[in-house]
């Protein structure tokens, strides 16, 4: 089983973490990537011939190939239903479902911007963006209440939520101090391993390409 990711790509750390707790074994083949352009990665033959975006990540295995990362994750689950990443009840699967396509399709591309606007700066934009990542987190601090993960266990949704908050807090807006719960859930998702080895390879990769890394991190 191999995988197309990228160093710093959100969609392909989803699945790196998710491929470690089902410990899935994959291959990791990493596309070229430059920090410093407003277009960072290169061209790959394989990523453009199986998908159409050509992005990151694509997976494949034998016959089989797939990319998006929540279709990747769907497939782990049916690979390894042993160990879960989605609720096990079907209201709470809904959820966990709604809430990370909801951050994969509507906040992480808003946070992603603050990137481009650093190559074409726009103040109304930037204002706009920074709204709707405050917005990203008082609406996970409200879902998250008392417990400890954002839908009942631990799931694909916190992983995707907890890079999407690595990533604004790397594109300078990290996560208010006010928002005790959510900072506690944070630092519970980073303790796991999963999320300690991808997300540390990540900030690792920033620290050697000289770019400021987060202070919580």
């Amino acid at each position: 089983m191999k995988v197309y990711s990228g160093p710093m790509s959100f969609y392909g750390a989803k699945v790196l973490i998710a491929a470690i707790e089902k410990d899935l074994p994959i291959e990791v083949e990493f596309l070229g990537f430059d920090l410093r352009s407003p277009t960072p990665y290169g061209r790959h033959d394989e990523v453009d011939r199986i998908n159409p975006r050509r992005q990151v990540p694509v997976l494949i295995d034998g016959p089989l190939e797939l990319f998006d990362s929540t279709v990747i994750a769907e497939y782990f689950e049916d690979l390894v239903p042993g160990k879960p990443l989605w609720p096990v009840t079907i209201r709470d699967r809904a959820r966990a479902r709604l809430l990370e396509m909801k951050i994969d399709e509507i906040w992480f591309p808003k946070i992603l911007r603050l990137r481009d606007l650093r190559w074409s700066p726009d103040e109304a934009q930037l204002a706009e963006c920074r709204a709707v990542v405050r917005a990203f987190y008082e609406e996970l601090e409200e879902t998250l209440g008392d417990r400890d993960f954002l839908v009942a266990a631990f799931s694909n949704v916190d992983i995707a939520a907890y890079l999407a908050q690595l990533f604004a807090a790397m594109l300078g807006e990290p996560m208010p101090s006010d928002l005790k719960a959510l900072n506690a859930w944070r630092r519970r998702i980073e303790a796991r391993p999963s999320v300690a080895k991808v997300c540390g390879d990540m900030l690792d990769y920033l620290t050697a390409a000289r770019f400021p890394v987060p202070q919580f991190a």
